[in-house]
C-alpha cells in the first residue's frame, strides 16, 4: 500500500539520523531530534509500553520500504547509506518475537500511535530463538523447533551503541533482587525498532532488550533464548521478570522521563515493584527494608499506582500468571516478599503469587479489551469491578486491509482520506454499486492468490514426501496433483493460537451432518486452517492434531466438496493473506473465554463477514446480523461456566448451532451474491470505522492525560468520537 508523504525528501541521504547511540536509516534528522527530546522532557509528558511480545513484521506493513520502490531508490554512492538501502531492499523481513494475537496487537498499536504522533517508546526482550519455528506431520502432529534468525541482518532494528565507546555495544545494567540483600547486577544489550509512521514523519521507539550475552548468567541466558520459554516455574519467572526489571534502567540510560507506564498484560509487573521499592527508599532512606511498616508499603502503592495503566487479555486462568510461594521466595528479595503478601495474593490458590491480581491493584486505571471481557473480568475480580473498564480492541487498518482493496479505496473519492481516518468509512452510503463492484474484483484477486498459495503448497508437500521424513499435513497432497483448490468456491477461514477453548474442531465434531450439508445442496466449501499451539500445550495440540485427522474422512463424506487444509508457519503474512483471501472468517470460542478475537476484525475490515459465537468483539461487530452470522450458546454472564474442562465445552450444542447456520450462508453466497456483497459493504461501514487501532489508541491517550501539540489533539479527539468502548448504548 502506499500513498503521498506528508514530508519532502528530496535525496535518500535525509533518510539518515544520529545521535549518541548511533547511526539509523529512515527518518529524517529533525524528524528524530524531535521524536527522541519528546521522550526526554522534564515534565514526563510520554508514555513507556510495555509488552512481553510484539508482532510487527516488516513484510506485512513496510512505508520505508514502499518509499523507495516510490522513488526508484535502488544504491546510493555513500555506502553508509548504501548500506542500509540494500539491507531494506534485500533483508530478512522476519522479526520472530511475537507468538499471536497479543504481539501483533501490540505492533498494531505502536503503528497507530506512531501515525498519531504521540509519544511513547515501548519495552520488550529480543528472543535469540524467536517463539518457535512449526513443523506439521500429518502422523505426529506439530513439531516444535527452534527459529533462527538474525536482528543484524534484519531491517528497521538496529543496535545501541555505548556513547564512550562507539565501537562497543550499548549495555544497561539491570538489577535483579535475589535472596541477598545488594542486588545483582546483569548486563543486557539494547536493540530498536523504528515503528515508523506511513508518511515517514513520526517514529515510536520499540527496544528489545537482548540478555543472551556472554556476560549473563546460565540462568539469563536460557531464559532469553525463546518467548514464553516455561521448562521450569523457575524459568518462567525469570522471564517476566527480565522484562520488568530492564524498564527503568533502560529508561535512565537514555534520558527518557515517561511518567506514565502501560502494562501490556502483566508479564511486566515487576517493574511495578522497582518502583514501590525506589518509593520506599526515598520516603525511608536507604535501610527501608529494615524500617517499612505495612503502612509505608501501602503508600508507596498508592504512589506507584498513579504511573500505572494496565490492560488485562484474558479470562482464561493459564493466561494468569501464578507461582508457589515458596518457589518464589527462593528467587527474590525479602522486601519483595513483603510486598507480594499484600498485594498478590490468590484467594482460589493460597500458597501462590497472583500477579494479574499484583497488577489490578497497583494501577490508577485498568481496562479489558472488549465490553463482554469488561464483565468478565469484573466478575473475576469483584474487588476492582468499580475501575474496570472496557477498551475494545481494534488492529491496524493500513496493514490488514489488502493492496488490492486499499487501491479501489484510493480510488473511490467518497473514501478520499481514509489511510489516515478510518472514520471515513462511517459515511458511506449504504447502497454504492460502483464499491461494491470493484471490492467484488479485488477480493476475487485476493481469493486466488490464497487458493494460489495454498496449491503450490500442496505441491511442495507432496515432493516433501519423497525427499524427508516429515509426512504432509494435509490429506490433500497424497491425492493426484491434478486435484486442487478452486478460487471462487466458498472458504472459511480460521487462524489463531490452538487452545482448547477456542475449540477449532467445534465444526467438525459430526462430519457426517456437515457433509450432508454440502452434499444435499452440491455446493463446494473450502476450509483453511492454521495456527500454533504453545510448545507446552499438550491438549492444544491435540485439537491441532484432531483438524488434520478430519481432513479424509471429511473429503470422502462430501465426495469432494469439502477440503479441509492446513497451513503450517502461521504469521503475519500468512494472516493477512489469509484474512484478505477468504470468504467468511469462523470463530468458535467457548462463550465468554475469548476476551476479543482480533483475527475476526482483520477479516471485517477487508469486508469479510465472521460467522462466529457471541464472544468477544463480535458482541460489539455484529451489528444485528448485517455484518455476518451468529451461532452457539449466547446465555448470560452470570450463568457461565469458565472452566476449560472438556465435559464443559459445549461442543454438541454450538456445532448444533452451526450446522443449523450454514444452509443459510451457503445460499446467500452461491445463490444471493449481491446480498452478500451488501455484507461485505456493511463491514466496511459498521467495523472499520469501530475495530481500528487509531480510534483504540486514541482511547488510550486520554488515559496516558498527555499534553499534546494542538494538531494532534484535534486529531486524538475525533478518534475517541468514533466509538467509546465502555459505553453500552
Amino acid at each position: 500500500m502506499t500513498a503521498e508523504k506528508a514530508i519532502t525528501i528530496d535525496t535518500e541521504k535525509e533518510l539518515v539520523s544520529h545521535n549518541e547511540f548511533g547511526t539509523f536509516f529512515g527518518i529524517p534528522q529533525a524528524i528524530f531530534d524531535k521524536v527522541w527530546s519528546g521522550l526526554r522532557t522534564a515534565d514526563g509528558n510520554s508514555v513507556a509500553y510495555i509488552s512481553m511480545e510484539i508482532g510487527a513484521d516488516p513484510d506485512v506493513f513496510h512505508p520505508l520500504l514502499d518509499f523507495l520502490h516510490e522513488q526508484n531508490i535502488t544504491d546510493s554512492d555513500d555506502p553508509v547509506v548504501n548500506a542500509f538501502i540494500q539491507k531494506y531492499l534485500h533483508g530478512p523481513r522476519k522479526i520472530p518475537n511475537y507468538s499471536g494475537g497479543l504481539g501483533v496487537l501490540a505492533g498494531d498499536t505502536l503503528k497507530s500511535l506512531a501515525d498519531m504522533h504521540i509519544p511513547v517508546l515501548a519495552i520488550s526482550l529480543l528472543y535469540r530463538e524467536g517463539y518457535f519455528s512449526q513443523f506439521v506431520d500429518s502422523k505426529v502432529g506439530q513439531i516444535d523447533q527452534a527459529t533462527h534468525w538474525m536482528p543484524e541482518e534484519t531491517p528497521t532494528l538496529f543496535q545501541l551503541h555505548d556513547p564512550q565507546n562507539p565501537d562497543a555495544p550499548l549495555e544497561i545494567t539491570v538489577p535483579f533482587f535475589n535472596t541477598q540483600d545488594e542486588p545483582e547486577q546483569i548486563k543486557a544489550q539494547v536493540w530498536m525498532k523504528m515503528e515508523i509512521s506511513e508518511e515517514l514523519d513520526y517514529f515510536v521507539p520499540e527496544f528489545l532488550i537482548d540478555y543472551k550475552i556472554p556476560s549473563s548468567p546460565p540462568w539469563i541466558r536460557e531464559a532469553a533464548e525463546q518467548l514464553y520459554n516455561a521448562k521450569t516455574m523457575v524459568m518462567k519467572a525469570n522471564q517476566r521478570r527480565m522484562l520488568g526489571s530492564c524498564a527503568l534502567p533502560l529508561m535512565r540510560t537514555l534520558g527518557f522521563t515517561a511518567h506514565t507506564i502501560h502494562l501490556n498484560e502483566q508479564h511486566g509487573v515487576a517493574v511495578s515493584l522497582h518502583l514501590i521499592q525506589r518509593e520506599l527508599k526515598k520516603q525511608l532512606g536507604d535501610t527501608f527494608y529494615n524500617t517499612m511498616s505495612e503502612q509505608d508499603i501501602l503508600q508507596a502503592v498508592d504512589t506507584v499506582s498513579q504511573r500505572i495503566v494496565y490492560t488485562i487479555h484474558t479470562p482464561v486462568k493459564a493466561g494468569h500468571d501464578r507461582f508457589p510461594r515458596a518457589m518464589y521466595s527462593g528467587i527474590n528479595h525479602k522486601v519483595c516478599q513483603r510486598i507480594l503478601d499484600l498485594l498478590a495474593e490468590d484467594e482460589e490458590y493460597p500458597g501462590e503469587y497472583n500477579f494479574t491480581a499484583l497488577a489490578m491493584r497497583v494501577n490508577r486505571a485498568v481496562n479489558s479489551v472488549s465490553r463482554l471481557h469488561r464483565d468478565v473480568t469484573r466478575r473475576q475480580f469483584p474487588k476492582f469491578a468499580d475501575k474496570i473498564t472496557a477498551v475494545t480492541n481494534g488492529v491496524h487498518h493500513l496493514t490488514w486491509i489488502s493492496e488490492n482493496r486499499a487501491r479501489v479505496f484510493d480510488n473511490h473519492p467518497e473514501l478520499t482520506g481514509w489511510r489516515d481516518n478510518p472514520g471515513i468509512f462511517a459515511e458511506l452510503a449504504a447502497d454504492v454499486p460502483e464499491l461494491s463492484r470493484d471490492l467484488r474484483a479485488a477480493w476475487e484477486k485476493d481469493n486466488i492468490a490464497l487458493i494460489d498459495y495454498i496449491n503450490t503448497m500442496l505441491t511442495t508437500h507432496r515432493n516433501q514426501m519423497l525427499e524427508t521424513w516429515i509426512d504432509p499435513p494435509n490429506y490433500l497432497s497424497r491425492l493426484p496433483e491434478t486435484l486442487k483448490l478452486e478460487p471462487g468456491a466458498f472458504t472459511i477461514g480460521f487462524a489463531r493460537r490452538f487452545s482448547t477453548y477456542k475449540r477449532a474442531d467445534l465444526i467438525f465434531d459430526d462430519i457426517s451432518t456437515l457433509a450432508e450439508i454440502l452434499t444435499k445442496k452440491n455446493q463446494p466449501v473450502n476450509f483453511v486452517f492454521a495456527g500454533k499451539a504453545h510448545p507446552a500445550d499438550e491438549p492444544g495440540k491435540s485439537v491441532l492434531k484432531l483438524i488434520l485427522d478430519n481432513q479424509e474422512e471429511l473429503y470422502r463424506k462430501s465426495n469432494g466438496l469439502a477440503k479441509l487444509v492446513f497451513i503450517p508457519g502461521y504469521d503475519m503474512l500468512i494472516a493477512k493473506m489469509m484474512v484478505s483471501g477468504v470468504h467468511a472468517w469462523l470463530n468458535s470460542p467457548k462463550r465468554p473465554l475469548e476476551a476479543s478475537g482480533t483475527s475476526g476484525m482483520k477479516a471485517a475490515i477487508n469486508g469479510a463477514p465472521n460467522i462466529s459465537v457471541m464472544d468477544g468483539w463480535w458482541v460489539e461487530g455484529y451489528h444485528d446480523g448485517l455484518t455476518g452470522w451468529k451461532f452457539g450458546y449466547e446465555g448470560p454472564i452470570e450463568d457461565a461456566n469458565l472452566s476449560e474442562d472438556p465435559d464443559s465445552l459445549l461442543y454438541g450444542e454450538d456445532s448444533l448451532s452451526f450446522y443449523q447456520l450454514l444452509p443459510e450462508i451457503l445460499n446467500l453466497f452461491y445463490n444471493h451474491p449481491d446480498k452478500y456483497m451488501q455484507i461485505a459493504v456493511n463491514n466496511l461501514r459498521f467495523n472499520v470505522p469501530i475495530f481500528n487501532t487509531h480510534r483504540m489508541a486514541a482511547e488510550y491517550v486520554k488515559k496516558y492525560d498527555l499534553k499534546l501539540e494542538s494538531k494532534t489533539a484535534a486529531s486524538v479527539e475525533a478518534f475517541q468520537q468514533l466509538y467509546q468502548s465502555d459505553s453500552d448504548q
